[in-house]
């Protein structure tokens, strides 16, 4: 019998949520760790007691996942690939309730909206929960209960709970991205088109931006990001995270990124990874 250790996934939520569904598409061979908060995923990483990270970093319907961006430069972590995970809003409810007989349902804020024309339409009111994941693991315990849940199908599963209305969001493109992350950087080309994550810091000179970013446009280089957030408190250090197309050891990504060394305080490389085949 062998006694080797599982490699483990930590991941932000219940057993069920989103972040869940996408560790079990992207990593199915590895055991899911639940975490409360991303700063816990990322602190689960560093202490071993799990091997990476998946981390929502922006969704197609509400743009940036809330700080992600902040905690990733300091996370001490670095991206090692990408995944996408179509948000599939789900109907359940405890067994033997039936669709006429659920009158309210529970879930995430964010979820709520998304299936506003369904949940009109059936007459259904609503109320937020914390995470639906776990909203889907209280209505399991709640005998009798004829209310329902929206959440992932992967929530019904393992709480034991039969769907009743399946794929009932307004929009069929709600995609999140997430990143896997490890401990340590991977600088192999595992794909025949690799992507780059960086975050830079500015130098304080006349338009140092729109010169740092002149190295990109002048070597054919595809920004598909860059976003900027505060650091420290202050609105004069401001700092980019940015993803472009091409590995570092590309003549076109190395030139654009020792001129953007040019007019920056501080480069610091995330990740190179494979872009995944559902980026389109």
């Amino acid at each position: 019998m062998s006694d080797k250790i599982a490699p483990r996934i930590a991941f932000q939520g219940a057993l069920g949520a989103y972040s869940h569904e996408a560790c079990l598409q992207a990593r199915p061979e590895m055991e899911p760790v639940p975490c409360t908060t991303f700063e816990g995923v990322i602190r689960a990483v560093r202490e071993g007691r799990a091997d990476l990270a998946m981390l929502p970093v922006e969704n197609t319907t509400y743009g940036r996942v809330a700080d992600i961006h902040r905690l990733l430069p300091e996370s001490g972590l670095h991206i090692v690939a990408e995944a996408f995970v179509r948000v599939r809003i789900a109907l359940m409810a405890r067994p033997g309730v039936t669709m006429a007989e659920v009158k309210h349902i529970r879930a995430h804020m964010v979820l709520l909206p998304q299936a506003r024309s369904f949940l009109d339409q059936h007459g259904i009111t609503f109320e937020a929960a914390a995470d639906s994941a776990g909203a889907a693991e209280e209505l399991a315990l709640a005998e009798g209960s004829t209310e329902g849940v929206l959440a992932s199908e992967v929530a019904a599963d393992i709480h034991g709970l039969d769907v009743l209305a399946r794929d009932i969001e307004d929009l069929d493109h709600n995609t999140t991205r997430f990143l896997l992350m490890a401990p340590d950087i991977d600088l192999t080309r595992r794909g025949d088109k690799m992507l780059t994550t960086f975050v830079f810091e500015v130098r304080n000179i006349p338009a140092a931006l729109y010169k740092a970013m002149g190295g990109f446009a002048t070597n054919g280089v595809n920004m598909t990001k860059l976003e900027s957030y505060m650091v420290g408190g202050s609105f004069t250090a401001t700092q980019f995270y940015a993803d472009i197309e091409g590995h570092p050891d590309d003549p076109a990504v190395a030139r654009a990124l020792e001129e953007l060394g040019y007019f920056t305080n501080m480069l610091d490389i995330l990740g190179v990874y494979p872009a995944h085949p559902g980026r389109g």
